[in-house]
C-alpha cells in the first residue's frame, strides 16, 4: 500500500508529535522515580513494636502445616531486630515460633504473644494450649497474648465463640488478654470488650472500605483512635497493626509506594511520639507468602526486604527506584533493536523511517523496563513469570510489526497490508483483563507497561491510514471496540476517579478502540453512499 499523504501534512505531524512524546514521557517516568525525594525526620529509627513473621523466603508459609522455621533463624532475625525494636508481635503457635519468647528475652524485648483462631476448631484448641503454656513459662517477657486476629473480619468464628476462646486463656494465665481485628469491628461488636483486659485495633489507611491518601493518612488514623477510644471510655486500647505497602495496586487515593511507606511511617512515628498510645507497626520482613492472598501489596509492608536488608532509612531523602538508569538503557536496547528489526526487506529511504523506529523503539524499551519491574514485584512462581514473559514478547514482536508499518509510511515509501487478527487479538486480551479489573480486580494490578505498546501503536496505525483503510472492522472488532472502553470507564468508577493509573489504563483502552470505531463509522458512510 501506497503512502497517499504528503509526510508534511497534519496527519503525519501529528504521528511524530505522538512517537516524541512517548519517548519523552518513557525517558522522563524513569528519571523521576530516581530523583531522592524529601520527607519529614522521624523522631527515632527505634520503634516500640513490629509485628513478626519468619516466613520470608522463597517457598515459606504458614499456610504449609509442615512449615518449620530453625530457632536458629528466628535468633538470627531477632538479634537484627534488637537493634531497632523493643518488642515484636507474632501471631501464632507452632512451626517454631514458641521459641520466640525465650530468644527475644535474650536480646531484651518483649513480645505480643499471637494464638491464631480460625474455622477449625482442632488447630483452635491446639493453638490456645500452646499460648498457655508459653505464657505460664515466660510471663516476664510476655506484653500481652492476643487471642485471635481478625477472625471477625474473615468470617470464621462469631462473636460469642471468640469471648469463649478468650474467657478459656483469661482464666489460665496472668499476662493481659487482648483479641485484634480491624477497628471497624470493634464498633460491631462491642460485647467483646467485657472479654479482653485491652482492646487491640488494626488501622490500615491503605485496606481502608475508603482509601485514604497517604498525605492524610496519620489525620486518620488520630481521628479513628479517638472515635475508639470515645466509644470504649475508660479502656485502654492499642493499635495492633498499622503501615503501608511499598509495593502493588493504587486504592482509589492510596498509592503503594517505598516514598508512601516510609512517609508514613515516618509522620506516624512522630504522631506516636505526642501522645500516650501503644502501638505495633506492620510488620519487620517483607512476606512474598501474602501475595496470594491479598496480591502485589500483601507482600510488601515490610521495613525490611525479604533479605533482611532495610528498605529505606529513618531520615534523609527517599528514592523510589535507585537503578532509574535501567529504564533509559532499556530504551537504547529498544532503539537499537527497532532500527535492526526494521532495516530488514524495508522498502523506503530517508531518515524519516529511521527516526520513527528508533522514536518508537526508545519508548517500546522504557515500556517493557516498567512492566519488568511491576514483575519483579508481583510474580510469585515459574508459572506466572513464564505467562508474563510471554505476554511481553508478544508486546514487543506487535510493536516490531506495527513501528515497521508506520517507518514505511512515515518515509513515505511502501507498506504491506497489516493483519486484522493482530488488533483483534489485542482487543480481546484487553477485554479479557478488563472483565478481571472490574468482577475482581481488588488485588489486581494495573499492566500499563505491557499494553502501551499494542494500545499506542494501533493507535498511530489507525491514525496514520485514517480514510484510506477501507474494510469495514468485523462484527466482534466492532463489538470488542464497544466493550473495552466500557469495563475501563467500570474500572475508574470503581476507583472513584481517583487513581491516576486508572485514567491512563482508559486511556490505553480508548487508544486501540477509536480506530476501530472510526472504521465503523466510515464504513456505515460509504455504504449508505452506495446505497443512495
Amino acid at each position: 500500500m501506497s503512502s497517499a499523504s504528503s509526510p508534511v501534512n497534519h496527519r503525519y505531524g501529528l504521528a511524530w508529535l505522538a512517537l516524541v512524546l512517548s519517548a519523552l514521557a518513557g525517558a522522563y517516568w524513569w528519571w523521576a522515580v530516581g530523583r531522592p525525594v524529601s520527607l519529614p525526620d522521624a523522631p527515632s529509627a527505634r520503634i516500640a513494636c513490629v509485628s513478626y513473621a519468619p516466613f520470608r523466603k522463597a517457598g515459606e508459609t504458614p499456610l504449609d502445616p509442615n512449615a518449620f522455621i530453625s530457632p536458629e533463624r528466628i535468633d538470627e532475625d531477632l538479634r537484627a531486630l534488637s537493634q531497632r525494636f523493643d518488642c515484636v508481635r507474632t501471631y501464632s503457635q507452632g512451626q517454631g515460633l514458641s521459641a520466640v519468647p525465650e530468644i527475644a528475652n535474650r536480646y531484651g524485648m518483649k513480645v505480643l504473644l499471637g494464638i491464631w483462631l480460625g474455622a477449625d476448631r482442632k488447630a483452635n484448641d491446639e493453638q490456645v494450649r500452646l499460648g498457655i503454656s508459653i505464657a505460664h513459662k515466660y510471663p516476664h517477657v510476655l506484653r500481652g497474648v492476643i487471642v485471635g486476629n481478625e477472625v471477625l473480619l474473615r468470617g470464621e468464628l462469631s462473636s460469642s465463640q471468640v469471648a469463649g476462646y478468650l474467657h478459656e486463656v483469661r482464666a489460665a494465665i496472668s499476662v493481659p488478654v487482648t483479641y485484634a481485628d480491624v477497628w471497624e469491628f470493634w464498633l460491631r461488636h462491642p460485647e467483646l470488650a467485657g472479654s479482653v483486659d485491652y482492646l487491640t485495633i488494626h488501622i490500615l489507611p491503605y485496606w481502608e472500605d475508603t482509601p485514604v491518601s497517604p498525605e492524610r493518612a496519620v489525620e486518620h488514623v488520630a481521628m479513628v483512635y479517638a472515635k475508639v477510644q470515645q466509644a470504649f471510655p475508660g479502656r485502654r486500647v492499642m493499635i495492633g497493626e498499622t503501615g503501608w505497602p511499598s509495593a502493588g495496586r493504587p486504592r482509589q487515593a492510596a498509592s503503594a509506594s517505598l516514598i508512601n511507606e516510609a512517609r508514613y511511617l515516618r509522620e506516624f512515628l512522630r504522631y506516636a511520639a505526642t501522645v500516650s498510645m501503644p502501638y505495633n507497626v506492620i510488620e519487620a520482613f517483607d512476606q512474598p507468602w501474602k501475595r496470594e492472598q491479598e496480591g502485589t501489596a500483601g507482600g510488601y509492608w515490610g521495613i525490611f526486604d525479604a533479605q533482611a536488608r532495610p528498605k529505606f532509612a529513618m531520615e534523609g531523602p527517599v528514592t523510589e527506584e535507585p537503578h532509574w538508569w535501567a529504564g533509559w538503557l532499556a530504551g537504547a536496547t529498544g532503539t537499537g533493536l527497532f532500527a535492526l528489526v526494521g532495516a530488514w526487506h524495508r522498502r523506503w529511504r530517508g531518515w524519516r523511517g529511521w527516526l520513527a523506529l528508533k522514536l518508537a523503539g526508545f519508548a517500546s524499551g522504557c515500556a517493557l523496563a516498567w512492566q519488568f519491574r511491576q514483575m519483579l514485584f508481583a510474580c510469585r512462581d515459574p508459572w506466572e513469570w513464564s505467562v508474563s514473559l510471554l505476554a511481553c514478547a508478544l508486546a514487543l514482536i506487535s510493536a516490531l510489526w506495527l513501528a515497521r508499518w508506520m517507518a514505511a509510511q512515515m518515509a513515505g515509501g511502501m507498506s504491506s497490508p497489516l493483519p486484522r487478527w493482530l488488533r483483534f487479538g489485542w482487543l480481546f486480551v484487553l477485554a479479557f483483563y478488563g472483565l478481571l479489573l472490574v468482577f475482581d480486580g481488588r488485588y489486581r494490578d494495573f499492566p500499563l507497561g505491557l499494553f502501551m505498546l499494542p494500545c499506542i501503536a494501533h493507535a498511530l496505525v489507525g491514525w496514520l491510514a485514517g480514510r484510506h483503510a477501507m474494510s469495514m472492522p468485523s462484527l466482534e472488532e466492532r463489538f470488542l471496540a464497544v466493550v473495552v472502553p466500557v469495563l475501563a470507564v467500570v474500572v475508574l468508577a470503581q476507583e472513584v476517579w481517583l487513581t491516576p493509573v486508572a485514567w491512563i489504563w482508559l486511556g490505553l483502552n480508548l487508544l486501540i478502540a477509536l480506530p476501530v470505531l472510526a472504521e465503523w463509522w466510515r464504513g456505515r458512510l460509504r455504504l449508505q453512499t452506495q446505497q443512495a
